[in-house]
C-alpha cells in the first residue's frame, strides 16, 4: 500500500465500500498539554471522517515505562487494534486534526509498520485539508467489532538508548533530529516536564515540519532529498530518527519511505529519555543543559566555638 492517500482517493473508498472491503480509518490526533486541544472531545464535537475509529497514543504504548508513549509490547499493540477492528487483512488509513496537516498520525503509521503490518497510509493533508477540499465529517460514530490481529515486531526499526551511546563511538548510522531549532539548540523551553532542552552529539536537525509543504501536504521525493542533502545527511546509508518522545519522529521515516528507504529506525525514548540517562557531557545545549538539574554540592559544617 502506498506510505500516503490522498482526500480524493479515500472519498472514492467511502463512497464505494464495495471497492475496498476491509478499510480502516484513523483519527490518531494527539496533542503537547501547551496546545489545549483535547483529541476527543473534537473526534466527536466537531467531528470526524466518517467510519472513522479514534487512536489514543498514550493508551497504546507502554504503560509501564516513565517515559512518553513508548512503544506496548506485541500482545497489546494485538488487543488494542483488535478492539478497535482492524484485522491483519485491513486497510488502515490514518490521520490527525493538527494545524500543520499532519503532526501524530505518521506515529501511528510507523507503529502499524514495526509491527508488521504494511497495508498502512497516511491521509495526506490531514484533516485540516479533508475539509478545506469539501469533504464532509460527522460525530456519529459505531463501536467496532473486534477482530483478531497478530503483531510481529520488527526489532531493526527501534533504536534504544544503548543502541545511540554505541553509536556516538561506532558511526553505525545518522542520527536525524527533528524537533524544533530552538529545542535542539537548548534556546527554547522543553514541553516536557523535568527535561531541559538540548541534542545528541553528532546529531543533524531538520524540523519535521520541513518535510511538509505550507499547507501541510508531504514534499515530493525530489524535495525531501534535496532538504537531507544539504543537511549533510545520505539516504543511501543507515539512518535513525530522534525528537521530544518519538511521535514527529516519524515524519521523517515517512518522507525517507517515500523515496524508498523503508528502513529507517526511531529511537523510540528520544530526547525525554536520553536527558534523564544521558550523563551531563552528552547534552548538546546552548542553555543550561543537565547540570542545572543536578543536585547541588554537600556544604561543609561551619565550626564555631560552639560545635567543638
Amino acid at each position: 500500500m502506498p506510505a500516503l492517500v490522498s482526500a480524493q482517493l479515500l472519498w472514492r473508498a467511502l463512497r464505494d465500500p464495495g471497492s475496498r472491503p476491509n478499510l480502516h480509518i484513523l483519527d490518531a490526533s494527539w496533542y503537547l498539554p501547551e496546545m489545549n486541544r483535547d483529541a476527543e472531545k473534537e473526534f466527536r464535537q466537531p467531528g470526524h471522517i466518517p467510519g472513522a475509529s479514534l487512536f489514543d497514543i498514550d493508551a497504546c504504548s507502554d504503560r509501564g515505562s516513565p517515559f512518553d508513549h513508548m512503544l506496548p509490547t506485541e500482545s497489546e499493540f494485538a488487543a488494542y487494534v483488535g478492539k478497535l477492528g482492524i484485522g491483519n487483512d485491513a486497510h488502515v488509513v490514518v490521520y490527525d486534526a493538527s494545524d500543520f496537516g499532519a503532526f501524530s498520525a505518521p506515529r501511528v503509521w510507523w507503529m502499524f509498520r514495526v509491527f508488521g503490518h504494511r497495508a498502512v497510509s497516511v491521509l495526506d493533508g490531514g484533516l485540516i485539508n479533508w475539509i478545506r477540499e469539501g469533504y464532509p465529517v460527522t460525530w456519529e460514530h459505531s463501536e467496532p467489532k473486534p477482530v483478531p490481529f497478530v503483531a510481529k515486531l520488527e526489532a531493526s526499526r527501534v533504536k534504544s538508548y544503548e543502541d545511540i551511546l554505541e553509536n556516538l563511538e561506532q558511526r553505525a548510522f545518522q542520527l536525524l533530529d527533528v524537533k524544533t531549532p530552538g529545542r535542539f539548540r537548548g534556546t527554547e523551553p522543553e514541553p516536557m516536564e523535568g527535561v531541559e532542552p538540548g541534542h545528541i552529539p553528532g546529531s543533524v536537525n531538520i524540523p519535521f515540519y520541513d518535510f511538509l509543504t505550507p499547507p501541510g501536504f508531504f514534499k515530493p521525493p525530489s524535495q525531501i532529498q534535496e532538504l537531507c542533502g544539504g543537511k549533510g545527511l545520505d539516504l543511501s546509508r543507515p539512518l535513525a530518527v530522534t525528537c521530544g518522545s518519538g511521535v514527529t519522529a516519524c515524519h521523517a521515516v515517512l518522507a525517507a519511505a517515500l523515496c524508498g528507504r523503508a528502513d529507517v529506525a526511531v529511537y523510540d525514548g528520544s530526547w525525554g529519555e536520553w536527558f534523564r540517562r544521558a550523563p551531563p557531557e552528552l547534552i548538546l545545549s546552548e542553555g543550561e543543559g543537565k547540570r542545572s538539574h543536578d543536585p547541588p554540592p554537600p556544604q561543609r559544617a561551619e565550626v564555631t566555638p560552639s560545635s567543638l
